[in-house]
């Protein structure tokens, strides 16, 4: 896999709120083109605000920059149309239809601009999950929460994402679906998609990411490289149920490389 190139995705001091309750604090994080950034914390970190604010889905402070421009006043649809997608962690099926019709939805904008191919993209997304080529025809509501998760990640990429959002893609599901799910997400990088991935589950998120983020009561508290986060004792004593190995006299505790965000 070659280094990423450029930034795609740049918030400079971030804060949102829920009436006078802010829930998000002065957080700050990069996504580079081509790359899988992971942010990872406990239930109620803030993570889900933190995916909504970026898309335009609640109020933010802050400076946000997709592709180079400054999105604070952009339409969650004209950032969709921009590239910038978002799963959701409750998917957000329409389960009254079929899993090809939702498939089809997901290429709404490009259809009514005009665009061209997105018969062809149904296919690619039948050949990168199979399961949904199989029920095709079966309603949304039958499937099972692996097959909805794929179906939303395949809704999502109808729109031919650059910068792909994935709040809490392996909720619920079964380890095997799990494995499978993130190994998809490993395959997009490799196609050039890059990913902001929201996951509790720290162990598995750090295994594909490139960098990561970790996020206590609404502020980034540690970030750094993927591996090197995997190795710090205060991630692995939190987030991988793990009990760390005492540092050496020499080595500060906030691991190799991390970085204590203050």
């Amino acid at each position: 896999m070659s280094a990423p190139t450029s930034r795609l995705l740049e918030v400079r001091d971030l804060h949102v709120s829920y009436g006078k309750v802010e829930a998000v604090h002065g957080v700050s994080l990069d996504v580079e083109a081509g790359s899988i950034v992971t942010v990872i914390g406990p239930n109620g970190a803030g993570k889900s605000t933190l995916l909504s604010a970026l898309m335009g889905l609640l109020p933010s402070r802050g400076t946000v920059r997709y592709a180079g421009h400054d999105v604070a006043d952009v339409p969650v649809e004209s950032r969709v149309a921009a590239g910038l997608t978002l799963v959701p962690e409750r998917r957000e099926l329409f389960g009254e239809l079929s899993v090809q019709d939702n498939l089809r939805l997901g290429a709404f904008q490009r259809v009514r601009r005009g665009e061209k191919g997105a018969a062809l993209d149904l296919g690619e997304v039948y050949k990168r999950f199979p399961r949904l080529a199989e029920r095709r025809d079966q309603l949304a509501v039958t499937l099972s929460g692996g097959e909805r998760q794929m179906l939303a990640i395949g809704r999502a990429l109808m729109a031919k994402p650059k910068l792909l959002m994935l709040d809490e893609p392996s909720l619920g599901l079964a380890p095997r679906i799990v494995r499978d799910i993130l190994h998809i997400v490993s395959d997009l990088r490799a196609d050039g998609v890059a990913i902001l991935l929201i996951e509790q589950n720290a162990r598995a998120a750090l295994q594909i990411a490139d960098s990561g983020y970790v996020l206590e009561t609404g502020e980034l508290v540690l970030q750094g490289a993927a591996a090197e986060l995997a190795g710090n004792p205060r991630v692995i004593e939190s987030y991988l149920g793990l009990k760390a190995a005492a540092p050496p006299a020499n080595v500060n505790s906030a691991g190799p490389s991390a970085e204590i965000v203050r």
